[in-house]
């Protein structure tokens, strides 16, 4: 199928110019070379023009919070990506810099530019000195998304419940296969400066200038094979019966693709194409999947896009803030500091076993993820600490930090996207949760058990 013009946006009004090198691809976002639909339009433009594609990736060493777990993360899946590209006769380059610049640099010989779409605050930014600076066209693509957010909603949606109609009107229209578009001419003779020497990627990790403290994992492996590997095993024994049991930590029932749709190593419609063509479940296993997969996530993406300050407590919902405030002097019948709680030395076991599998393995049941905030909002002097210190954590440790979920599911655990609840200590009217309800729901002494061993 060919890419939906919905997803296809001119970021500036400069013509394309003919007498470039090549056709440039700045990949920041979409980091994959199958299902892109950012790459499989860059490569359309390429042929028309009878040039080669020309992939580029700006690797700075000062990406906002991120640590060598996530790098290395990352660059694992950056490899597998150069060798798909280079069998398609893609060239494809690494530099080191700010990925604005290195995009700027490497547009000076590209005819036109065609970049894939973020969310966040400096995401948008690059993008935006891009398409002023490059003095080439400049054309951006929505291929992470399943929705393209302004066809779902121009505002901040109030919940899921808003819109969650407005979504399903429209995904059948996005959800479609894309097509591979085979390259007419090879980039691959080009002559163009790189960081990547000899392929040599652990080189290249090692030479980072970043934060070692947070080491990588081996739980997770980057990649869209490996991606792809955990989906299929997800739809082999997971998705069945998943709507009753993915909130049990003790039986973890997920797909585990959150670290990979983060770093865009797999596209959110072809894990909902074969979510949706999957025989040995229920529709309602499927529906319950979806809305995680695309409802929430795509909340969440338009929580940052409508937010100027979405990694702020102002962006919290006014009553939510309010309740809080009133009851910030209540007395705490625990109190940690965030080294306490960073190093799992609380009174609760199953908190404790909580932080423990996201600080060593970079993940966390959803269900315990909510659990964990909740209970560092009971556990901090103010709302405000708590807040700042579950956003610390959450980005520090976790391999699909610092992205919309992120923001957007620790300002859930304070109010957002969620109603006023019956009015107790601490919390006011914010959603409370307990250790009770982990134990009258699962066996969680077994998921302490399995922390225990990591």
């Amino acid at each position: 199928m060919p890419i939906e013009v919905e997803r296809i946006q001119r970021l500036n009004a400069i013509s394309c110019d003919p007498r470039g090198r090549y056709v440039l691809y700045w990949m920041q976002q979409s980091q994959r070379a199958e299902h892109n639909p950012a790459l499989e339009y860059a490569l359309s433009r390429a042929n028309t023009l009878g040039q080669g594609l020309v992939v580029g990736f700006g690797l700075t060493d000062a990406y906002p919070e991120a640590n060598a777990r996530h790098y290395a993360f990352m660059l694992e899946g950056l490899a597998e990506t150069a060798k798909q590209l280079h069998r398609r006769g893609i060239k494809f380059i690494v530099r080191r810099g700010s990925p604005e610049s290195v995009a700027l640099e490497l547009a000076k010989q590209a005819s036109l530019v065609v970049c894939d779409r973020g969310y966040l605050r400096h995401q948008r930014t690059w993008r935006k000195r891009v398409a002023e600076n490059a003095e080439k066209e400049v054309v951006q693509i929505e291929g992470d998304t399943v929705v393209p957010i302004e066809c779902a909603s121009h505002r901040p949606e109030y919940a899921a419940r808003t819109l969650r109609p407005k979504l399903r009107k429209q995904w059948d229209k996005f959800l479609s296969q894309l097509s591979l578009v085979k390259a007419l001419k090879s980039s691959l003779p080009l002559t163009i400066s790189t960081d990547l020497e000899s392929g040599d990627w652990q080189a290249l990790f090692h030479k980072l200038r970043i934060d070692r403290s947070v080491g990588p994992v081996t739980r997770f492996q980057g990649g869209t094979r490996r991606a792809r590997k955990q989906l299929a095993a997800f739809l082999r024994s997971g998705l069945d019966g998943y709507h009753g049991a993915r909130n049990d930590p003790a039986k973890p029932q997920c797909s585990n693709l959150s670290p990979y749709l983060h770093f865009g190593q797999i596209s959110p419609v072809e894990v909902a194409l074969k979510v949706r063509a999957a025989s040995r479940c229920s529709q309602e296993d499927v529906s319950a999947y979806l809305e995680e997969l695309v409802i929430r996530r795509e909340l969440a993406i338009n929580f940052v896009y409508y937010t100027a300050n979405y990694d702020s407590y102002r962006s919290l919902p006014q009553w939510a803030r309010d309740t809080l405030s009133q009851h910030r002097d209540d007395q705490r019948t625990h109190r940690y500091t965030r080294p306490q709680l960073e190093t799992a030395e609380t009174h609760d076991p199953y908190w404790n076993a909580a932080m423990t599998e996201m600080a060593k393995t970079g993940y966390m049941h959803n269900y315990m993820r909510m659990y964990w905030g909740k209970k560092i909002i009971e556990w901090c002097n103010t709302p405000e600490y708590a807040y700042s210190t579950a956003l610390y954590l959450n980005n520090k440790y976790f391999l699909d930090g610092r992205d919309a979920n992120s923001y957007t599911n620790i300002a859930w655990l304070f109010g957002l996207h969620d109603r006023a609840w019956t009015e107790r200590k601490v919390f006011g009217k914010v959603r409370y949760m307990n250790a009770a309800g982990l134990q009258r729901k699962f066996n969680i002494d077994n998921y302490v058990k399995w922390t225990e061993t990591l």
